[in-house]
């Protein structure tokens, strides 16, 4: 017997001792693979707005199964800065949202996320089994695994006694992969009263949950110089290239413990006969804490306004910090342990670690609702084209999601 055939061997004996084991034997029988396996076939890339068309239109079928109103809503605009510093409206899908039992005195947020980070035209779009039991695919376990899960525990939840005694939103969004701006007011909306929130990002291939995670804020710093001839009379110029690099130099300087901070590209300048007038700089903040962000962002004002001085031009930031830190306070805590239980109590040993990813999560602990982000299948090597999923960990993380939700509707919270 093999180290994960005796897992499995003591997962099936430790479940048989609980009273929800009848149903929650019941995920065998869901269709967990298959759908998953149906939706990853389908590139839905964030920009493949026909791919994410064709999801939204299976998601939409499939949780229609629930009792309560399934329906996809538009997206908010997003704006985002061209290469010539023109800041145009981009197109997002359609993101899907559900609503049950909205009177009912107890509610909780469900979420994930539709699209993934390979284009169209992306190599990476067919799946292979790599190994017995290992799937490799385009969003397996990012998070098209994690959907077929959270619909599974849904499914298993409506046979229950606890049904009655719970509502939920559920909210799948379009563009969680470029940092969920068309969807942050949804988020909102939807986090509202709520007494908990379960996100389907996957966990580590041991089953490892994140904990608190750091921020993450995206500027584009558009600088307006004057061009003049470089040999005429360079120094009527203000040369836009240079106080980029003056700037990504500066920003560079903040880096520290608790605040990464990567200037990421340049673009701008021209021929080497004439002062460039143009230049945008692209850089990515992650602070670890809510006081560095502050930090962070007040900086950034101040080196916006030096930078003009000093070099004599225009500069325009664009952007935010569109994922605010999340800690781990005491009802995040109590979460985590109720989730730990519920693994215990069906032979899994649950644990959390920070991590310095970032996710849909982040927006729902700013709107001050606990929530476990990493709810999804165990997978790993995401974002590349090496992605894999673990497939006994569907029928796994299905119990586990259901028997959370069912001891949450029982207690009548945390």
């Amino acid at each position: 017997m093999t180290a994960i055939d005796y897992k499995c061997y003591q997962f099936a004996m430790t479940i048989q001792t609980l009273p929800e084991t009848p149903l929650l034997e019941k995920a065998n029988d869901i269709a967990l693979l298959k759908r998953t396996e149906d939706w990853a076939k389908v590139n839905s890339g964030t920009t493949n707005l026909d791919g994410l068309k064709t999801v939204a239109g299976y998601l939409a079928d499939a949780f229609a199964i629930l009792p309560g109103e399934i329906e996809l809503v538009e997206p908010e605009p997003v704006e985002a800065v061209g290469s010539d510093g023109s800041v145009d409206q981009v197109q997002r899908g359609q993101h899907l949202l559900g609503t049950i039992r909205p009177d009912a005195a107890v509610r909780i947020l469900l979420t994930g996320h539709m699209d993934t980070v390979f284009p169209a035209e992306h190599s990476f779009q067919k799946l292979e089994w790599i190994e017995k039991g290992v799937l490799n695919g385009p969003g397996v376990a990012d998070m098209k695994g994690g959907i077929s899960v959270m619909l599974g525990a849904l499914q298993l939840l409506e046979q229950s006694e606890q049904a009655s005694h719970i509502g939920y939103d559920i909210m799948i969004n379009s563009d969680e992969e470029v940092g969920s701006a068309s969807s942050a007011a949804l988020i909102g909306l939807c986090a509202k009263d709520k007494v908990a929130a379960l996100t389907y990002e996957p966990a580590l291939p041991d089953g490892t949950l994140a904990g608190e995670r750091g921020g993450s804020g995206n500027f584009s710093l558009i600088f307006t110089g004057k061009s003049a001839h470089a040999g005429r009379n360079p120094d009527e110029g203000r040369n836009a290239l240079v106080a980029a690099a003056d700037m990504a130099l500066q920003l560079k300087a903040m880096h520290r413990e608790g605040l990464s901070v990567n200037p990421a590209k340049i673009e701008g300048g021209g021929p080497n006969n004439a002062v460039p007038d143009h230049a945008i700089l692209r850089v990515n903040f992650r602070p670890k804490a809510l006081a560095d962000q502050q930090e962070a962002q007040g900086t950034l004002d101040n080196l916006v306004a030096s930078i003009a001085r000093d070099h004599d031009l225009d500069v325009h930031c664009h952007g935010g910090f569109g994922r605010p830190p999340k800690p781990i306070d005491p009802q995040a805590e109590k979460l985590f342990h109720l989730v730990k239980s519920c693994g215990a109590d069906l032979g899994l040993d649950i644990n959390w670690r920070g991590t310095g990813g970032v996710c849909d999560g982040n927006n729902i602990a700013a709107c001050g609702v606990p929530v476990v982000d990493t709810m999804g299948v165990r997978g790993g090597a995401i974002h590349s084209a090496d992605e894999f999923l673990i497939a006994d960990s569907l029928v796994e993380r299905t119990q586990l999601s259901a028997l959370t939700i069912m001891r949450i509707a029982a207690k009548g919270g945390l």
